[in-house]
């Protein structure tokens, strides 16, 4: 199962390669946070049956999950991961994937004329769909901000 960390500062995301992720200050951890408010072995991610399983290692400042400070936990999808003061939101399954796809696209006018040149006839796919015509709301986008007595 592939899984991310993804810093909500903006940084770069980290993935979860390991089965097993020791989060912590200490130099061999597999995710090193160098900040005095991190122990040196903070907390562990397991990885299993679709889930993440997360237990705090008896950390100074907590490890908390959607801002409640746990000793064992289940993540889910989209969950806030806090280890003392680093904040990460928790991808993994199809939030990682709908993440990844999640792009902005940038399309120059000359890349669309030649579509918006086609018939309109040309652009109906299923010809047994009837064109609808496209009519005004009769009611109004903004109502005026009458006072009331």
């Amino acid at each position: 199962m592939r899984a991310q960390l993804v810093p909500l500062d903006g940084e770069t995301p980290v993935d979860l390669a390991k089965e097993m992720t020791l989060i912590g200050r200490q130099e061999d951890c597999d995710l090193r946070l160098d900040h005095k408010s991190v122990s040196k072995m903070h907390c562990v991610l397991v990885k299993t049956d679709g889930l993440i399983l997360i237990r705090d290692l008896g950390s100074t400042n907590g490890t908390r999950v959607n801002g409640t400070r746990i000793r064992r936990a289940a993540l889910l999808p989209n969950d806030k991961l806090s280890v003392a003061n680093f904040h990460f939101r928790v991808l993994f399954g199809a939030a990682l994937a709908a993440d990844q796809n999640e792009h902005t696209q940038r399309i120059d006018l000359k890349d669309v004329q030649p579509i918006a040149a086609v018939p309109d006839m040309m652009l109906d796919s299923g010809g047994d769909h009837p064109h609808v015509e496209i009519q005004q709301n009769a009611l109004p986008d903004q109502y005026s901000e009458e006072k009331k007595n």
